[in-house]
C-alpha cells in the first residue's frame, strides 16, 4: 500500500534567487509549475504530499533540507532545470543523488527512465555529493534536472509535453513506492482516457484488431484503454515502442497487483 506514504516536493530556487535565466525565462517558475502538478498527480494516488514552497519565496538550501527533515517524508524530490555557460551547448534530463545505491538511486532511475520516454536525451543518474539539499536531507533524496533552460529544444519539450513530463515524474515516484511495498507491480501501456464508454470500446476494439491484448479500466471518471500487463519493464517498453510506431500516443502506468 502506498496511501500511507509521504513525499515532499521542493521547487528549486525562488524569490530573489531565480536560478538559471534565459531570454526572460526563469528556472524558479518552471520548477514551481512542475512541482505543483506532480504533487496534484501524487495526491490523486492517495499519497500524502508536502511542499517546501508553493509560491515565489526564497529559502536557502539548508532551510529546504531542514523542512524536509522535519516533515517525516519518506522521499524528498527537488525540481530544477539545467544550464550551461554556453547556451544551447547541452541537452537532456538527468537525476542527481548524493551517492548511488539504495532507495535514492532506485527512485532516481525510475524517474529518469520515465523522463527519457517523454523525449529527453538520457544524461543518466549522477552522483553529486556537494549539493546541500542532497547531503543534508536525512531520508532518500533526488534532484531532477528536467532539461536545459538555455536550450530551445528542451524548452519546447518542457512546454509542449508538460503533462507527460509531470506524469513521468509522478509515475516514477509511485513506481518506487509500490516496489518498496513488496507487492508485484504490473506495467501497462495506456493509449487513451475517454469520458464516454463507447469511445473506449471502439479504441479497444481497434487495438485488438491489430493483435494487441487490449482492455478497459474505469478510473477517476474516465474509461482508460490499455494494452498488456507486464511484470518485466523491458517487455512493457517493447510494447510501448510497437504502439508508438503505429502512431499511438502512449503513457506507461504502474498498477500494484491485488494480493
Amino acid at each position: 500500500m502506498i496511501s500511507n506514504k509521504k513525499v515532499i516536493l521542493d521547487a528549486g530556487h525562488g524569490g530573489m534567487e531565480p536560478g538559471a535565466v534565459y531570454n526572460g525565462r526563469l528556472e524558479k517558475d518552471d520548477n514551481l509549475k512542475l512541482a505543483l502538478e506532480v504533487g496534484r498527480l501524487l495526491a490523486g494516488e492517495g499519497i500524502d504530499v508536502m511542499f517546501t514552497r508553493i509560491d515565489d519565496i526564497y529559502q536557502t538550501p539548508y532551510e529546504k533540507a531542514e523542512i524536509a527533515n522535519r516533515s517525516g517524508a519518506d522521499y524528498f524530490v527537488s525540481f530544477h532545470r539545467n544550464a550551461m555557460p554556453q547556451p544551447g551547448s547541452a541537452s537532456g534530463a538527468q537525476v542527481l543523488v548524493y551517492e548511488k545505491g539504495g532507495a535514492s538511486e532506485a527512485l532516481a532511475a525510475n524517474i529518469q527512465n520515465n523522463l527519457v520516454r517523454t523525449g529527453y536525451a538520457d544524461l543518466g543518474v549522477v552522483e553529486r555529493p556537494g549539493l546541500v539539499v542532497l547531503r543534508e536531507t536525512q531520508g532518500p533524496a533526488v534532484l531532477i534536472e528536467t532539461g536545459f533552460l538555455d536550450n530551445e529544444a528542451d524548452n519546447r519539450l518542457f512546454d509542449g509535453n508538460f503533462e507527460q513530463i509531470a506524469r513521468a515524474v509522478a509515475g516514477g515516484i509511485v513506481q518506487t513506492l509500490r516496489q518498496e511495498s513488496g507487492a508485484p507491480v504490473y506495467y501497462q501501456i495506456q493509449i487513451g482516457a475517454f469520458p464516454g464508454r463507447d469511445a473506449a470500446v471502439q479504441a479497444s476494439a481497434q487495438l485488438q484488431a491489430q493483435g494487441f491484448p487490449a482492455f478497459i479500466v474505469y478510473q477517476d471518471g474516465y474509461y482508460k484503454v490499455r494494452a498488456g500487463a507486464f511484470l518485466q519493464l523491458d517487455n512493457a517498453v517493447r510494447m510501448e515502442r510497437r504502439l508508438r510506431e503505429l502512431g499511438y500516443n502512449t503513457y506507461m502506468v504502474h498498477e500494484e497487483a491485488v494480493r
